[in-house]
């Protein structure tokens, strides 16, 4: 069997990255430390024996015994609440954490593909954002931390390709929703459900007007499987150009949930995109990928999975190792 390792693989993509490898056969290492990430994502693989799970931090040296044949790097915060909580942890598993596993990946022999992100776009000018765009970002901002580091991250890894000759891949994602994501990340779907489920207002920030599009994590598997088997090294774009506004998002969750929750504005944080879309040219081209899963079906799975979670997760602390490796 291929050996795969995952890092990050008790996180919302990490875990249904390591579903899919072992649905498709291959032995999969998973890897977290779980500051933001969830033993429970995992739960249904422990008695698996095609899995085995490391808890370790992957800013710290890495040692995996025998072959590796695959390295999928997503140890990483991806919500803006974590840069704020976080935020030297954000910044080292994008730099040393990155470095880490492209020398194992160089050590190994082992084919790499490093989750990158649209927020390498930052507050853009052009769009949609397509992958020759360079951006732009405010390094010094509270979301500098996490898109200065997912920035230098490709940078690295294009060093030790271009450099050491390791066999490097890059997705850049887009917005992505589903089953699993953390309920208080922060993020517009895990904030909107949470609230109408808690019997609060949904809370858009600014006039609503900025848009996101949203991909649902079936399809961000399946381009990332792809992008991975490719033969495509620079960076691609995965997720849906499907654009909506935030302000009739909101009205589409209420619609869903049929709940009694009124819309309350805020002012727009500092640095918030104003429009996020993905130009997908290349994954259509070089994948022959697109989106399938239309907004309206993948939101009633994802409010599914929202409605069935126990009182304390809808209401809980994030951060559950966040003493024990958040130390520098």
């Amino acid at each position: 069997m291929e050996r795969v390792l995952i890092t990050g693989a008790a996180g919302f993509l990490g875990s249904h990255l390591t579903d899919r490898f072992l649905k498709e056969g291959f032995e999969v290492i998973g890897m977290d430390n779980f500051i933001t990430g969830s033993p429970e994502n995992i739960e249904h693989l422990k008695n698996n024996p095609h899995f085995t799970f490391i808890e370790h931090d992957v800013t710290r040296h890495i040692e995996i015994e025998g072959k590796l044949d695959y390295i999928l790097h997503f140890a990483s915060p991806a919500s803006p609440i974590d840069y704020l909580r976080i935020p030297i942890q954000t910044l080292k598993v994008g730099s040393l954490g990155t470095h880490n596993v492209l020398g194992l990946a160089k050590a190994k022999n082992a084919r790499i593909l490093v989750a990158s992100t649209s927020e390498v776009y930052g507050d853009p000018l052009v769009h949609p954002q397509n992958e020759e765009y360079f951006g732009n970002v405010n390094p010094i901002g509270p979301r500098g931390v996490y898109d200065e580091a997912k920035r230098f991250q490709e940078a690295m890894v294009m060093a030790y390709h271009n450099f050491h000759g390791v066999d490097t891949r890059i997705v850049r994602i887009f917005n992505t929703y589903g089953p699993r994501m953390r309920p208080n990340d922060g993020r517009v779907i895990p904030a909107f459900m949470g609230q109408v489920l808690r019997g609060e207002d949904l809370t858009v920030f600014g006039d609503g007007k900025q848009t996101r599009s949203f991909c649902y994590v079936d399809d961000q598997i399946e381009g990332i499987f792809r992008l991975l088997f490719s033969e495509y090294q620079l960076p691609v774009n995965i997720g849906n150009p499907d654009e909506i506004s935030i302000l009739e998002f909101a009205r589409e969750i209420i619609s869903l949930s049929a709940s009694g929750s009124q819309i309350i504005f805020e002012d727009l944080p500092v640095n918030d995109p104003l429009q996020r879309c993905p130009d997908i040219t290349k994954a259509k081209t070089l994948l022959g990928w697109e989106p399938k899963i239309d907004r309206a079906k993948g939101m009633k799975k994802t409010f599914e999975y929202f409605k069935q979670l126990p009182r304390e997760r809808l209401y809980g602390e994030p951060y559950k190792n966040f003493e024990k490796y958040n130390k520098s």
